[in-house]
């Protein structure tokens, strides 16, 4: 606030005619700048000595005189332009609705209702933004780790919540590249029920012929579920990497040479049954019978062993 502003804004605060929206504006300029305080002060002064004078009342003929000159005054003036008699209209249609309470409250209630009405029409119709992830404080640190993943239901929205300095928030797209990286961060979290949600989520992109790079360096959705698949301890997570890795068991060496490892070391009963059933599409394989034969004579679990034993037999037949 300028203090030509502020000067104004005091007379109106001494008297108490200044708006309330404008009151805190007002204290904090007093607070920075002495002339304004000055001119505060000034008034203050001026009441206190105006107080001490006593109240002179106006004789008759003073008050008939100052009513003609008024009189004569208002009948100079020139008639109302269009837009002045516009703005009296105005005003005094608005007198009218006060006296009749029943009228204004239904056209509040009809403008409330058509305003309702016109929101949802343009909600509805808005255009679907397709933006970038929306951070819920997006700090310019390192990512630390991942505390969390919930998916909204019948969707492709994620919310992956993770540390950095402080912790935060990221809500996007499943296609989104930081959504992914997250993600692939996610698979290595300490929490077990963060690694499985992200092992999930990257497994059924993977599932649903979604972008599953296989890169070199092992990085990508398809090597952080192979790495999943060899070294999470959770049973569960291992099953799911093997989910997500079932379409490239018979196109990728690295994912077959995992799920054949599974099967033949892997602790978990479950794991290894879900590893026999990958293995149909390449039972032809001289590695992959292999490591059949063993778990068909040696594996602990006689279903196995009999599935194992069966997938033999149907590979000889197709040879």
């Amino acid at each position: 606030m300028k203090c030509e502003m502020a000067r104004d804004n005091v007379i109106l605060a001494y008297y108490g005619e200044l708006p309330d929206e404008l009151s805190g504006t007002l204290e904090q300029h007093l607070m920075t700048c002495e002339e304004c305080r000055d001119e505060l002060a000034l008034l203050q002064g001026m009441e206190t000595q105006l107080a001490t004078l006593p109240v002179a009342e106006p004789t008759p003929n003073f008050l008939a005189q100052s009513r003609m000159r008024l009189d004569d005054a208002l009948d100079a003036i020139p008639p109302h332009g269009f837009l002045m008699r516009l703005r009296t209209n105005c005003f005094l249609w608005l007198g009218h609705l006060r006296s009749a309470p029943a009228l204004a409250t239904l056209l509040v209630g009809v403008g409330f209702i058509g305003g309702n009405f016109l929101n949802r029409y343009q909600v509805a119709n808005a255009p679907v933004p397709h933006a970038g992830p929306t951070y819920s404080n997006p700090a310019q640190s390192v990512i630390a780790n991942v505390t969390g993943i919930e998916r909204t239901p019948d969707s492709e929205l994620v919310q992956v919540h993770y540390n950095r300095i402080i912790p935060e928030t990221v809500e996007g797209s499943l296609d989104s590249r930081e959504i992914r990286e997250l993600l692939l961060k996610g698979t290595t979290a300490q929490a077990e029920g963060v690694r499985a949600n992200s092992v999930q989520l990257l497994a059924s992109e993977c599932k649903a012929g979604h972008e599953c790079p296989a890169r070199e360096d092992g990085t990508g959705a398809r090597g952080a579920l192979l790495v999943s698949l060899r070294y999470d301890k959770n049973p569960g997570v291992r099953l799911k990497a093997l989910a997500g890795l079932e379409s490239f068991v018979d196109q990728d060496l690295r994912v077959r040479d995992a799920v054949l490892e599974s099967l033949a070391h892997d602790p978990d009963a479950q794991v290894r049954m879900a590893a026999v059933t990958l293995l149909t599409p390449v039972h032809r394989d001289s590695s992959v019978r292999q490591v059949l034969r063993n778990a068909s004579t040696s594996d602990e679990n006689p279903y196995i062993r009999t599935v194992s034993y069966n997938a033999l037999q149907g590979s000889d037949s197709i040879q």
